[in-house]
């Protein structure tokens, strides 16, 4: 690409992040670093009247704990500031005004009620009410009251709003990267509005002056706004700017059923819609996932690399990623495969990484290692980290290496314990006490040389002692859970089991 290319995410502070905007921004992201371009973060907050406290510190947040965070922006200036557009309000009014001085906007000084009234004398007749070149010589604004008029509501102090001057009877053809081309009859847009009495524009003019002053060469955005490309389009023409590159974003779809994934369908099937927690709502963070999964599992929904390819690292997604390969349809978010990436990237985690993670798990649990050293944690991990999706998970798959059983599965125990286990669980023990070196490997040799010896069933020995040894019928080789706990604690768990089930 020969100009700089410059992408931005520009969220309301209107209360956390959605995951769905997590993707924008990463979106946003790697095109701006697969082309050595800049990310920016831009806030919207021209509606003050939404504005949610700590919302703003939260999208910082969670792009910072996603890994993408922004290269220019709220607090970290790239001489385009500033970057929250409430501090930007004085440039928008000379904008607004050089439209109307160009014949591409107008004052209209419509009131609210007025309004409602010719929404509901349409709906009356089975008509939409829609504020465009058809009606509006018929309502109050600039171009049908005279000059005089016009002046003296404004001098009087009235309310109005400047609207864009849609034209009638022409085609647009409009260019998106990842849709193709767009053809709009403008016969049916309303003349939108772009400021309001109050000394804020709404979106649509803020949002062109900022992406033009700020030089945005890409604007990457959810498919929501896919209808306002139009009027976005017609007032780069209007202004005789060149207009960016535009690529609206396929939707993030419910897990079951049609429609945008919502907070709601997370809290009905119990998964997380936010990355960090809010209020009640816990967050990808909080659940345990970890970025980097978060991450991967994102990039995959709406992309594809054209490769059967599913784990990448930050850097891969870079080098692969394209706009060119981004769906047109929405893409259903699957709960299940977040876990699975989850599980995958827990996988390629080093076992050292992950009992150190585990320890706080541990606390929590009020366990003193004592005098276990790292090495011993770490082997822990080693033994169980295949069967977890999460690090929380590693309490439930390995709680026996910490605590002694206190009771016993009572469907195992009604299986395994026959009348001959406790005779046969007491030789055991007689062996197990003779044994100098307790590693895995020595250990099941001389148990297993004894079992041939007194020609019993490995059935018969086996199941019963990983019950006394966990409690259940779960967890890694017996030999290297005995090796872990020790000879004496076996031995003083095989006694116990024999006392409580007889």
């Amino acid at each position: 690409m020969s100009e700089k290319v410059r992408v931005r995410f520009a969220p309301s502070p209107t209360g956390p992040l959605h995951i769905g905007g997590v993707r924008t921004a990463l979106f946003n992201y790697l095109f701006a670093k697969k082309h050595g371009g800049d990310f920016i973060l831009r806030i919207e907050d021209t509606d003050q009247n939404r504005y949610v406290e700590g919302a703003e510190q939260y999208i910082i947040d969670a792009l910072n704990w996603c890994g993408i965070p922004f290269d220019e922006g709220v607090d970290k200036e790239g001489g385009f500031g500033p970057y929250r557009q409430s501090e930007r309000k004085h440039l928008y009014k000379k904008y607004a005004d050089e439209l109307i001085a160009k014949g591409k906007a107008y004052y209209a000084f419509d009131t609210s009620e007025k309004l409602d009234f010719h929404r509901k004398d349409h709906e009356s007749k089975g008509k939409t009410f829609i504020y465009n070149w058809h009606n509006r010589l018929k309502l109050t604004n600039s171009l049908s009251l005279s000059e005089k008029e016009v002046d003296a509501k404004l001098n009087a102090g009235e309310d109005y709003v400047i609207r864009f001057k849609s034209p009638q009877d022409e085609k647009l053809v409009l260019n998106d990267i990842i849709r193709g081309e767009i053809h709009i009859d403008t016969n049916v847009l309303d003349d939108k509005v772009l400021f309001k009495s109050d000394g804020m524009p709404t979106y649509h003019l803020a949002n062109i002056v900022d992406d033009h002053l700020m030089q945005i060469s890409h604007v990457i955005r959810g498919e929501e706004w896919l209808p306002s490309l139009a009027l976005h389009q017609q007032l780069y023409d209007a202004f005789e700017w060149s207009a960016p590159q535009f690529a609206h974003l396929p939707l993030i779809m419910k897990p079951v059923g049609k429609g945008k994934l919502s907070k709601r369908d997370g809290e009905k099937l119990g998964f997380p819609v936010f990355p960090l927690s809010w209020n009640e709502s816990k967050g990808y963070r909080e659940e345990g996932y970890f970025p980097d999964a978060v991450i991967n599992f994102l990039a995959l929904l709406g992309w594809n690399p054209g490769t059967e390819q599913e784990i990448f690292s930050l850097s891969e997604l870079v080098e692969t990623f394209s706009l060119e390969r981004v769906n047109k349809s929405g893409a259903r978010f699957d709960p299940d495969k977040t876990k699975w990436y989850n599980q995958q990237y827990l996988q390629g985690r080093s076992d050292t990484a992950l009992a150190n993670s585990f320890k706080s798990v541990l606390d929590v649990k009020q366990i003193n290692l004592n005098d276990r050293n790292d090495e011993w944690l770490i082997k822990i991990v080693s033994l169980i980290k295949e069967r977890a999706v999460f690090v929380s998970d590693f309490w439930e798959l390995s709680d026996y290496f910490f605590v002694a059983p206190t009771f016993y599965n009572e469907k195992a125990s009604k299986k395994q314990w026959k009348e001959n286990t406790p005779k046969i669980l007491n030789q055991l023990v007689s062996i197990l006490e003779r044994i100098d070196n307790f590693s895995s490997a020595n250990t099941e040799s001389i148990v297993k040389s004894w079992i041939s010896e007194e020609e019993l069933s490995f059935g018969k020995v086996m199941p019963p002692l990983r019950l006394v040894i966990v409690g259940d019928m779960k967890g890694p080789h017996i030999f290297d859970i005995l090796e872990m706990i020790g000879k004496e604690q076996s031995i003083a768990r095989i006694q116990r089991a024999i006392q409580v089930l007889g």
